[in-house]
């Protein structure tokens, strides 16, 4: 792998950690800004928001730049933005930080991922997909809990100078090793242009795979939201179990992408069917089995690889499925991704609410991920009624798919 997606990967990895870090921020910012506990909650719903519009939005503006500039501009605004962050005392210019700050963050992974799979041989997309991804679940392992750490030892602030500083080295790397190219909208590879690439959105294939990534993704960020109370509550661990915990799940994480980068490009269809079988399953021994401690710790280091392995997948899926939209496709993947990570955590909020215990999350989590696999096994069935020709053009192997777009 080429040494600028690892550079992707460290600004992916300070992006992450800006995104997660608020969970454990929210009591010593709103003490901090004379705020209640519930409006610095909405800094995260800020930034879930710009995150699901950016994406596709900033696909479109950055498209007519070459990528490298697109991804400094990009990462430049992200690091400014928290440099504000990090000095206003107003709660207000904090909330527009986010936002800004979440429409960068868009911008710049959707204009990566593009990059990443352009800088790889055309079936090595799933590795070049899994670097970046990466960066997200080391942000999991390390950068939430350091950030959480920063902020008990010196303040909120200081978590976000942390996530300011981490991404100059990505700068200064992008800036050496990034290729300038041409811009990514260019006549020669964007065909009919933007409306051209949006109308290719509506594909079938491509539909059903952004919607199952939604749904794999909210059913992942449903348990992670609420992963505090069910091992607190349920499977009796103290409040300092929490951060080793959430790192755990974050090694996971990092396992699964690390795993579905090497074998989900030769097999994708296989690997996905089975790798859904297995999370769903975990799901469920998870809600029944959450009040055994030993259990408990294991099923999130194996969840937390099972989710971002499929997940990472869908997305790969995704770039493949997107033969029509070269430079619109990133934006998408990664608007779905935050669409699912706004309706999981939602669906185990009123779960909670309702009353339904401590455990619900993981019964969302599981009827989620059972949604994802009746959606993809209809899909999958339909497109084999087809014919093989058929079937072959719209659940094909990486292989295929490259070839396809050579004749193209």
């Amino acid at each position: 792998m080429p040494l600028a997606l690892y550079m992707l990967g460290l600004a992916v990895f300070a992006q992450g950690t800006s995104e997660f870090m608020l969970s454990g921020l929210g009591p010593d910012i709103a003490a901090d800004l004379d705020v209640s506990l519930s409006t610095a909650g909405t800094l995260t719903s800020a930034f879930a928001v710009g995150m699901v519009i950016g994406a596709p939005v900033m696909a479109v503006l950055g498209r007519r730049r070459p990528p490298r500039t697109a991804l400094l501009a990009f990462l430049v605004t992200f690091l400014l933005v928290h440099v504000v962050g990090a000095l206003t005392t107003s709660f207000a210019v904090l909330l527009a930080t986010r936002v800004v700050g979440a429409l960068a963050n868009a911008g710049f992974l959707a204009v990566a991922l593009v990059a990443a799979v352009g800088m790889v041989e055309p079936n090595a997309k799933g590795r070049a997909t899994s670097v970046l991804l990466g960066g997200v679940t080391l942000a999991c392992v390390a950068g939430v809990p350091g950030g959480a750490l920063l902020g008990q030892f010196w303040g909120w602030r200081s978590a976000f100078w942390a996530v300011a500083l981490v991404s100059v080295p990505a700068v200064l790397a992008i800036l050496r090793s990034v290729p300038a190219g041409a811009p990514a909208g260019a006549p020669e590879t964007a065909g009919s242009g933007a409306r051209g690439e949006l109308r290719s959105l509506r594909a079938p294939r491509l539909a059903v795979t952004l919607l199952l990534g939604a749904l794999v993704n909210g059913a992942t960020f449903c348990t992670f939201t609420y992963l505090s109370p069910v091992v607190t509550h349920v499977s009796g661990f103290s409040e300092s179990w929490v951060p080793a915990l959430l790192a755990l799940f974050g090694v996971g994480s990092f396992i699964g992408v690390t795993v579905a980068g090497r074998f989900a490009d030769a097999r994708p269809v296989p690997f996905l069917l089975a790798g859904a079988a297995a999370l769903l399953a975990g799901w469920v021994l998870f809600a029944l089995g959450a009040g055994n401690p030993v259990a408990a710790v294991v099923l999130v280091l194996v969840q937390g690889a099972l989710s971002f392995g499929v997940g990472s997948t869908l997305i790969t899926q995704a770039l493949y499925a997107a033969t029509g939209a070269p430079t619109l496709s990133g934006g998408f993947a990664t608007a779905a991704l935050n669409v699912g990570a706004a309706i999981g955590p939602v669906g185990g909020g009123i779960a909670l609410s309702a009353g339904l215990g401590h455990r619900s999350p993981l019964w969302v989590s599981s009827l989620l991920v059972a949604l994802a696999l009746t959606v993809g096994a209809v899909a999958l069935l339909r497109s084999r009624g087809q014919g093989p020709s058929v079937s072959e053009s719209r659940w094909s192997s990486p292989q295929v798919n490259s070839a396809t777009q050579r004749r193209g």
